[in-house]
Order: C-alpha cells, then sequence, then structure tokens
C-alpha cells in the first residue's frame, strides 16, 4: 500500500469515527424498531455496524466527489492534494461599492490582474460557510464551484478534526439529475445513503432531516435542464422550506442565476490572487519527482516573468490554472507561441469544458459550430477593441451576435441572438456580467487573441501597424498576430520597420545615431551590432538624465521612460547583453543623480569588459576619474560646457565616448520619436520570436539596418 493510500485510507477511517456519534445520536430515535432488528440495542454490534456503514459511506463520497479528472488528463488527482483555498465575495457588497465606471477605470488602469476595491473585501470560503446556514455560490464556469462544495462536504465528514466545525453528514446532489418533471430531493438523499448498504436509510435520512443533522450540497443550479428549471426551483425551495434545520449551499454559474433562495446569503467566487496561484502550482506539482527538480517553484517563476503575465491572467480561474499546469508539466514550459496557448484555452471555454460538464444545447450548437463562433467572437472582440470598448451592454452583445449571423452566408439564420448570449455566457462563461446589463470579455487575453485572430483572417496587419503600433493597449495583439499566421510574417515585420524608421526624420536624431554606429562599428565585443549601438545610445542618454537633473542649464528634456525603451530593446536584441551588469550599473547612475566616482568607475570597468566602443579607453577614464577625486571640491578643476560649469567626471565621460554633448540636446518630440522608434524595434524583435516563420536572410538584413541612419 503507498503512502497515499495508507493516509486516504486513515482519513476515511477517521471521518466514519467522527460521524458514528452523529449518526448513532440519530439512530436511537429511528422509528420502524431498528434498534429491535439489531438484536442487544446500542450495543458494541451495533455501533460497529452503523461505523461501517459511515466508512462506507465516507468512501464513497471521497471516491466519487474527491477524485478530480479534467481537460483528458491521463490520471485523476485527489482533491485534497490539488485543492486551493477559495476566497468568496458579498454579491451585496459587489452591487453596493461598484459602479460600473469604477469597474471600467479598474479594468483599464490595472489591466491584467485588476483588483477591486470589493475583491479585497473577499473571506475565506471556509469561513463563511461556517458562519452562514444557507449559502449559494455564485461563478463563472471553471471558477471551482463544484470543487468548493465538494471540499466543504469532506470537512464535514472529519467531523470536529475539519475547518467546517458543524456536526453534520453531507450529502451532495448534482442538479443535473433533476430532468423529470417530479422531483423528489429527499429520495436522492436516500439513494445516496442506500448506495452504501445504510441500515434504514429511508428512515434514518427522514430522522436526520427532522434532526438539522444534514448538509445538502446542491451543485450546479444552471446545469438542470432548461424547461425544467422553475420546477426546481420551486422544489428546491420547499425542500429548504421544509427542513430548515440543516445546513445548505448551493452552486450556480452567475449568469445563469435569475432568482434568489429566500433564506439564501450569496456569494461570488472571488479570482485567484498571487497567492492563490502559486499555493495551486506548489499543490500541484508535489510527487517526489516534481519537488526534486523544485517544478512548482520553476513553473511558479516562469509565470512571474513580464513576458507571461496575459498568460497568467488566465490562472485566475481554476480550470485554466489546471490548464496551464497540464501543459507546463508534459514540457517543463510554456509554449513559445503564445497564440496557441490562449487559442486552446479559448477552445476548453467553447467546447472541451461545456462537454465535459455535459450541458450543450443541442438547438443551438448543431447550428453554431465552434469554428464559426469563434468567427463571430472575433468580430464582436475586435470592432469593440478598435474603439476603445471593454463593457458591452445585453443589447449591443445581442445585436453584434444577430449582425454576424444576418451577414454571413453559412451561419445558421434560425437561432436567436437572445439564446446564443446565454449559451455563450452561461454555459461557456466567455462573457461575465460584471454589474447590471455590463459585460465583459471574461479574460482581456482572450479578447486579444481573438483581436489577433480578426487582422489576421482579415488580411489587416497594415492597418494595424499604421494605426496601433505606438499604442501600448495593443501590444498583446501585435506579439499574438505573429503566431497565427501561417506565412506573410516577412511582411509584417517590414511593415513594422518601416513605420519605426518613419520617426527617424528628424535631422538632430540621425546625428546621434550615427555616433553610436561609428562609437561601435568593428569594436571587438561580441555581441550583435546593433545592439552595441542601442548600448551606446543607452549609456549616453544615462550620462545625460544625470547631468540634467545636476545642472538645470542642461537643456535636455530626456525621461526614464526614453532609457526603459532603449534598454529594453536592447535586452531583446541580445540575450546575452541582457545580463549585463552595464546595464544595471548604468542605470543606478542616473538614478543617483550625480555622477559618483564609485558608481562611474564601477561602469567603466563592466564597459571595459564589454567592449562594445571602438576608441573608448575606459583605463584612462578610471585614472582621470581617481586623479579628479581627490580635488573634486576645487572649482579651478570645473570645466564649462555652454558656459556653464559641469562635474569634471562628465567632461571625463564626454572625451572617452568621443561625443559631442551638443548632439544630446533634444527636445520633447525628438524625445518622443526616439523611445517610439526603440519601442517598435523591441515590439519586432518579440514579433518575430513570437512567428511561425521568419526567412533568415530577411531577418539579417532588417538587424543590420536597426538602429543606423536611412539613406
Amino acid at each position: 500500500m503507498t503512502g497515499i493510500e495508507i493516509a486516504t485510507t486513515t482519513a476515511i477511517t477517521a471521518a466514519a469515527s467522527g460521524l458514528t456519534k452523529i449518526a448513532i445520536d440519530v439512530f436511537r430515535d429511528t422509528s420502524g424498531g431498528f434498534l429491535e432488528h439489531l438484536r442487544g440495542g446500542m450495543d458494541e454490534r451495533t455501533r460497529t455496524f452503523i461505523f461501517q456503514a459511515l466508512q462506507k459511506y465516507v468512501e464513497s463520497y471521497r471516491y466519487r466527489q474527491c477524485q478530480l479528472k479534467v481537460l483528458g488528463m491521463r490520471q485523476p488527482v485527489d482533491l485534497e492534494e490539488v485543492y486551493t483555498s477559495v476566497r468568496l465575495l458579498n454579491t451585496q457588497d459587489i452591487k453596493e461599492l461598484e459602479s460600473i465606471e469604477a469597474l471600467e477605470k479598474a479594468y483599464r488602469e490595472q489591466g491584467r490582474r485588476a483588483s477591486s476595491d470589493s475583491e479585497k473585501k473577499a473571506k475565506p470560503g471556509i469561513e463563511l460557510a461556517r458562519e452562514k446556514q444557507y449559502l449559494m455560490v455564485l461563478g463563472s464556469p471553471g471558477a471551482g464551484k463544484s470543487t468548493f462544495l465538494r471540499k466543504i462536504g469532506l470537512e464535514a465528514l472529519k467531523g470536529n478534526k475539519g475547518d467546517l466545525r458543524h456536526r453534520c453528514i453531507p450529502v451532495f446532489i448534482e442538479l443535473k439529475r433533476l430532468t423529470e418533471s417530479t422531483i423528489d430531493i429527499k429520495k436522492l438523499i436516500v439513494q445516496e445513503f442506500q448506495t452504501c448498504s445504510f441500515p434504514k436509510a429511508e428512515e434514518f435520512t427522514n430522522r436526520a432531516l427532522k434532526q438539522g443533522r444534514l448538509l445538502i450540497l446542491f451543485d450546479g443550479l444552471d446545469e438542470v435542464p432548461t424547461d425544467n428549471l422553475n420546477n426546481a426551483i420551486r422544489t428546491i425551495q420547499d425542500f429548504v422550506d421544509q427542513y430548515k434545520a440543516n445546513r445548505f449551499i448551493a452552486s450556480c454559474r452567475t449568469a445563469a442565476y435569475r432568482t434568489s433562495f429566500r433564506q439564501f446569503t450569496d456569494v461570488a467566487m472571488a479570482n485567484f490572487d498571487n497567492a492563490q496561484m502559486e499555493q495551486f502550482i506548489t499543490n500541484w506539482f508535489s510527487n517526489p519527482e516534481d519537488k526534486r527538480t523544485n517544478k512548482a517553484q520553476t513553473c511558479w517563476e516562469v509565470l512571474e516573468q513580464p513576458e507571461n503575465q496575459a498568460a497568467k491572467e488566465l490562472a485566475q480561474t481554476p480550470l485554466l490554472l489546471t490548464f496551464l499546469c497540464l501543459v507546463y508539466g508534459r514540457a517543463q514550459r510554456f509554449p513559445e507561441n503564445r497564440a496557441q496557448l490562449y487559442g486552446k484555452a479559448l477552445r476548453i471555454l467553447l467546447e472541451e469544458w461545456a462537454a465535459e460538464k455535459a450541458i450543450m444545447q443541442r438547438d443551438i450548437y448543431d447550428g453554431l459550430s465552434t469554428e464559426l463562433e469563434e468567427v463571430m467572437l472575433a468580430e464582436i472582440a475586435c470592432k469593440a477593441f478598435i474603439k476603445d470598448q471593454f463593457f458591452f451592454s445585453r443589447r449591443e452583445l445581442v445585436a453584434g451576435i444577430k449582425t454576424f449571423l444576418a451577414s454571413n452566408l453559412n451561419a445558421p439564420q434560425h437561432l436567436d441572438g437572445e439564446a446564443v448570449l446565454n449559451a455563450i455566457a452561461i454555459q461557456q462563461g466567455v462573457f461575465i456580467e460584471r454589474a447590471d446589463d455590463a459585460y465583459t470579455f471574461s479574460h482581456l487575453t482572450l479578447q486579444e487573441y481573438l483581436v489577433a485572430q480578426y487582422i489576421v483572417d482579415h488580411q489587416r496587419t497594415l492597418e494595424l501597424v499604421t494605426k496601433h503600433m505606438f499604442d501600448n493597449r495593443w501590444r498583446e495583439v501585435f506579439l499574438l498576430v505573429p503566431g497565427l499566421m501561417r506565412g506573410g510574417s516577412n511582411d509584417l515585420l517590414l511593415q513594422i520597420e518601416a513605420e519605426a524608421s518613419a520617426q527617424l526624420n528628424i535631422p538632430e536624431l540621425q546625428a546621434f545615431l550615427d555616433w553610436s554606429k561609428q562609437a561601435t562599428d568593428g569594436s571587438s565585443g561580441r555581441f550583435k551590432p546593433a545592439a552595441k549601438r542601442v548600448l551606446a545610445i543607452y549609456i549616453a542618454l544615462a550620462l545625460a538624465l544625470a547631468h540634467s537633473q545636476s545642472d538645470s542649464n542642461f537643456g535636455i528634456a530626456i525621461t526614464h521612460s526614453q532609457l526603459d525603451a532603449a534598454r529594453n530593446l536592447a535586452r531583446a536584441l541580445d540575450p546575452q547583453l541582457a545580463q549585463s551588469y552595464a546595464l544595471n550599473r548604468a542605470r543606478d547612475l542616473y538614478r543617483a543623480k550625480a555622477l559618483a566616482p564609485d558608481l562611474t568607475i564601477d561602469l567603466a570597468l563592466s564597459l571595459d569588459k564589454l567592449k562594445i566602443f571602438k576608441f573608448a579607453n575606459f583605463t584612462d577614464l578610471i585614472a582621470k576619474v581617481s586623479a579628479s577625486e581627490s580635488d573634486s571640491k576645487d572649482e579651478s578643476q570645473s570645466h564649462k560646457i555652454f558656459g556653464e560649469p559641469v562635474n569634471c567626471i562628465l567632461k571625463i565621460w564626454w572625451d572617452t565616448l568621443q561625443i559631442d554633448p551638443t548632439s544630446l540636446i533634444l527636445k520633447d518630440k525628438e524625445l518622443r520619436a526616439l523611445e517610439n522608434y526603440f519601442y517598435a524595434n523591441e515590439l519586432m524583435v518579440k514579433c518575430k520570436e513570437a512567428a511561425v516563420r521568419v526567412t533568415p536572410e530577411l531577418w539579417a538584413e532588417i538587424e543590420e539596418r536597426m538602429v543606423t541612419v536611412r539613406e
């Protein structure tokens, strides 16, 4: 027997022991001559009989409700091994504290990982389950509602050793079973006990309900067949009214919840925060081999990298975080082609998850294929994105669906726009109602993916480049487009290059770029020529920024954003340069707002090792700085540039780099153009990396032209 099997067996035995007293208390008062039937009253034999029945019930619950197998997993995983504590939001707080305007502001300002004020008020789910006798748990598809209910049932089985701390026996009921016009909830509960050979199951159920000894878990109100939903709601409400001494927790998809049970407190599943994501990943990769290779930590570190922020947004929900863990577990990395990753995530919502939950509505999905639905969603997503629209009214979405169906010859014309929207929002969760009549795509990442898909399908890359190149809101779309293109990436890169080069039609910038080429061409450092030129510009700008911060008469308007753009391009062009000490020391230099000798010497030493400058003598620079340090207070040692005193160290730098400081006196317009140029080129490098195929010869030509004056 393995360690896990031993632990499970121990847990089952302990749970049965904890529940035995509850069951005995119920059996004492059970009618029907049960004690006489057992002969001998409540003796040890009777207790053993009850204990064995409970042990079988616990074992059945763990086997049926606590083995998770989704998304094509080869082997199921135990719920307790991967379960991560969830947080719940009071839906009343959401309505009171958040207007649509506040929600949209948070969505725009924070983008991914946006957390609203109400989300910060979220409470641990187990805490609310302890506090509230009646609880309705709402959430989007894959948010973890069913798993939460199963976990609460498991805690109830543990008795005093569990976190629920209520003496009750859980009964898990899948509401999708309510297909008959005549619904008998008590009969379903009896059947749960009968399957475990529970003695006198019907009498026991009646007595337990009257005594309030059961925890009834109604899972998936949204999964009740539509034509039987009203009947199911009425029956459940009557049942709760009749047996109100018991505890009840129900779950439903938010978009499908159009009623309100009288006694129930409505709560909503909060998105996973960073701590929950990391804990989930740690739990997922917890076997001995994963621990030995530290797989959980490396997976989290990869997900934390800036280029994976869009993927991390998907990890807000347990379903898609499970998907990401499966992907990482198979390849020890996430795909370089992010478009494929997001496309698969979208398909999980559109197709696989609904199929696994067995809630596809044939009258809709027989006519609207997944492929056609994707085309429709892409059209809605892109038209809205162009208008800078993230929130939709129901009327707008229905109108968009109707327009698509009417304008597409191959789309089924019989479909009703309202029904299609209900299916997309309720069954798939692609749209989420954030507030009354305010919908968004469930993840910004998925909207961006669909926008990119629309652009590729309609061959709109030139329009994308000329209209949206320098709008950071479109950055993720740019990075997804080449991953969706089977061909045409070469043209996209050339379009980006042309738009970027147009920023350099300024004589002052051309002089600056010309200096960087002359200073670095032919140097012995083993870096790409374009990367050398960018680093040279970065160093010169860093010095100029430090100068301007200590001398207000130095007429340069440079800000940190220009430095960051140059730094990002240097790191993108050459991975070796990305780890360069010189980049960090130059940043320290301008952040210090003074040309300190120790920072200067450190930077000079690191640049000397890189050997990107052809003629610069950094040994001589270090000697001069060291010599000048002792008499830096002597005003006679100061030099004048533009008729004003300037730090002696700066003069040494200008001489060493052989740069005319007047070429650095750039105005706001020129600096914005330079920043745009760096940004566009860095984006082009990332697009090249994301592309399915790029011709090596073409890229070599582009790199050769990068950060140079175009003739």
